[in-house]
């Protein structure tokens, strides 16, 4: 989202709602940093069924960050109640009106509906959750953001020397993944949300143009493709956008524009 939208949503509250059962623990710090971008987060909860060991592994870090959590016990084997607890905790704030915005976390499709109904009221509703997560829960928020751009990249070890004869085999493994890097485009994307936001004389502003692309695909990140900033990326972008700036009540605008 462009830096423009952030400052507007800076004083909202949010209410972030983890589902334990599809959640990492260790990314929880990061989590709530991303959510804070949007407003600060006031309704805090995490659900499971605390009485299992799955669950240790939140026990000392909601302590550190104040999250309240709300036991949910798994009456049927296979079945999972937190997400019912969940969406029902989740109406009930909704209605409530203390929140100006969610949070959502978690993997589960289960939540889609749920994220549906809150934008339906006009109120902002965010995901974080992996890459596996469905589609349309994805695009059922007006922001996902997908934890593995939340990990934090650890500094890469020289591997060991392979055994004879495994050279070549390590060699096609990372043959296979640089192929699969090449094929992240984003060009379909920044191309669809451009023709959004595009202007009579052919440029966009760059914040026009941010909210056109969390419409055309609520996960979309420049983190994806190795930028931390929108702004960066389309300046690493040249050979396919042209950039300009113009001046306005003292503050510098970005506008953006496809080349042909």
């Amino acid at each position: 989202m462009a830096d423009e939208q952030i400052k507007s949503l800076a004083r909202n509250k949010i209410a972030m709602l983890i589902d334990g059962d599809n959640a990492q623990a260790g990314l929880l710090s990061q989590m709530l940093v991303e959510s804070g971008r949007y407003g600060q987060v006031t309704v805090r909860r995490i659900y499971g069924d605390w009485t299992t060991t799955s669950m240790n592994s939140w026990k000392e870090t909601l302590n550190f960050h104040a999250f309240q959590p709300i036991q949910q016990f798994r009456y049927t084997i296979g079945k999972n109640a937190t997400d019912s607890a969940m969406i029902i905790d989740a109406m009930d704030i909704l209605h409530s009106g203390v929140v100006d915005g969610f949070c959502l976390i978690s993997s589960d499709s289960d939540y889609t509906r749920l994220a549906t109904r809150i934008r339906e009221t006009g109120i902002f509703v965010m995901g974080i959750g992996e890459k596996k997560t469905p589609k349309p829960f994805v695009n059922a928020c007006d922001v996902f953001v997908y934890t593995e751009n939340l990990m934090v990249e650890k500094k890469p070890t020289p591997p060991p020397r392979p055994p004879k004869g495994e050279s070549k085999k390590i060699k096609d493994e990372t043959k296979d993944d640089k192929e699969e890097k090449d094929d992240l485009d984003p060009m379909p994307v920044l191309s669809q949300a451009f023709e959004m936001a595009v202007q009579q004389d052919g440029w966009a502003s760059l914040a026009n143009f941010g909210n056109a692309l969390y419409q055309v695909d609520p996960s979309f990140d420049p983190r994806t493709y190795g930028h931390k900033q929108l702004s960066k990326m389309m300046t690493k972008l040249k050979d396919r956008f042209d950039m300009r700036t113009q001046e306005k009540d003292g503050n510098v605008i970005f506008y953006v524009k496809i080349k042909e």
